[in-house]
């Protein structure tokens, strides 16, 4: 049975001690991540050593130089295993594996980065590596590389662990990859309730149960994409954009109506509301009409209206956002339809025809081209350019795991400050700044 080990990769020791403490008993060995010891010092391998004496510590270190002193560091410390990039020259490589042997430690040889691994794989069994390690980070994770494609691909003549998006659906493929070690880090520190998902992801490697993973089309990428931006809120894909994105001074029409899809975009001038509604005839189901429509500055003329919302309606379009003005919106509001707006007037323009359909524009300060995503719920609007959106997607739902996480320990008693140790950070702030 391979050995399941749990990536504590937080950035504070209490968090990570409490997660490990409901985990262990369904966990083999106990990892210091590359974050926590980065945050807390190997302090945080002396503390898990002290509670749980009877787990094997991983140090995962991510040696890129000075091999032997850090593996002793780490050794000292506790840990029973050290990693090294295996991407770093054979000479710091060797010298970990010696200072693991006078130390009484194993060394493991993160992959990440490796452009030949059967080659690598090879030299490293020669340096005495006791583990490789398959590692998908979480950076390629967001870009949808999956551990699953790779452990079918990967060939090892040395015992190996595989990492990078484990869960519970497939830890038993990981398992009959051969892996020795499988490594679960996020599926169980980001759980409401890390002792159940441990125990889920124990019982999923025991039963040998296998799920169907496969490539799938674009039109099923496009439909997973919708989903995840469906799932979580525009402040989790803004925070995924690194603050980015958000559409300035457009309001939601409709409370609780939430929109994805693909951008529709029509430019027209202040008033002129024929382009916005030959746009609705153009749009496929599922997209959403963006119109810049002389924002601030359009007077008090609205381009969009009760008709063109049953339009729309009738063409199960995803929304509409509209940098201008728009009326009728008790109708709009019974329909449920999504719809933004900058501001609401009674006052219609007239259908002159001027502007055009499926250009770039500029929508409440934010470029938006045909075929960009577009996201919109109660908090407002959100730009997401068309060839990172399964990133973001992937990277808002990883924000929103997160939240729920700190969520559920403020529901146990805690508080945002002390989950977050913001007083811990604001002294380094405070001294920085003066």
């Amino acid at each position: 049975m391979p050995i399941l080990q749990l990536a504590l990769d937080l950035a504070d020791l209490e968090r990570a001690l409490k997660i490990a403490e409901e985990a262990a008993p369904y966990v083999d060995w106990l990892e210091a991540g590359t974050p926590l010891i980065k945050s807390e010092g190997l302090n945080s391998v002396r503390e898990l050593r002290k509670r749980f004496p009877s787990k094997k510590i991983v140090a995962d270190m991510k040696i890129a130089d000075t091999g032997a002193f850090e593996v002793e560091l780490a050794a000292k410390a506790g840990a029973d295993i050290v990693t090294v990039m295996a991407v770093v020259d054979d000479s710091t490589i060797r010298e970990a594996v010696k200072a693991g042997e006078r130390f009484n430690a194993k060394v493991m040889a993160d992959m990440l980065g490796v452009s030949d691994i059967p080659k690598r794989v090879c030299e490293l069994k020669k340096l005495g590596v006791h583990y490789a390690c398959l590692h998908i980070g979480i950076d390629q994770q967001m870009r949808g590389v999956s551990i699953v494609e790779a452990v079918r691909k990967f060939r090892c003549e040395i015992p190996f662990a595989v990492a990078g998006g484990v869960s519970e659906k497939t830890v038993a493929e990981m398992a009959a990859s051969g892996a020795e070690i499988i490594i679960v880090g996020g599926a169980i520190t980001k759980a409401a309730k890390p002792g159940e998902a441990a125990k889920a992801i124990r019982a999923a490697l025991l039963s040998k149960k296998k799920f169907k993973v496969s490539e799938g089309t674009a039109e099923d990428a496009d439909s997973l994409i919708r989903k995840i931006f469906l799932q979580v809120s525009t402040p989790n894909i803004a925070d995924a954009m690194q603050r980015s994105g958000a559409m300035v001074g457009i309001s939601p029409v409709v409370q609780g109506a939430k929109m994805a899809g693909r951008a529709v975009t029509v430019r027209t001038y202040p008033g002129d509301w024929a382009k916005a509604v030959e746009a609705i005839d153009v749009a496929k189901a599922g997209e959403v009409l963006v119109i810049e429509a002389g924002g601030a500055a359009s007077g008090d003329r609205a381009v969009w209206g009760e008709l063109a919302t049953h339009s729309a309606a009738q063409k199960k379009l995803a929304g509409i956002v509209i940098d201008g003005g728009i009326r009728d919106v008790d109708e709009v509001r019974r329909l449920k339809f999504p719809a933004f707006s900058r501001y609401i007037s009674p006052n219609a323009g007239d259908p002159k025809g001027l502007g055009e359909i499926g250009c770039e524009v500029r929508c409440c300060r934010q470029a938006v081209r045909p075929g960009d995503w577009i996201v919109g719920d109660d908090n407002g609007v959100v730009v997401v350019p068309q060839e990172r959106a399964a990133e973001i997607a992937n990277r808002a739902k990883y924000t929103l795991e997160t939240e729920n996480r700190v969520r559920e320990e403020i529901r146990r008693g805690s508080t945002l400050g002390k989950v977050l140790q913001l007083g811990k950070w604001e002294q380094f702030f405070t001294k920085k700044s003066r």
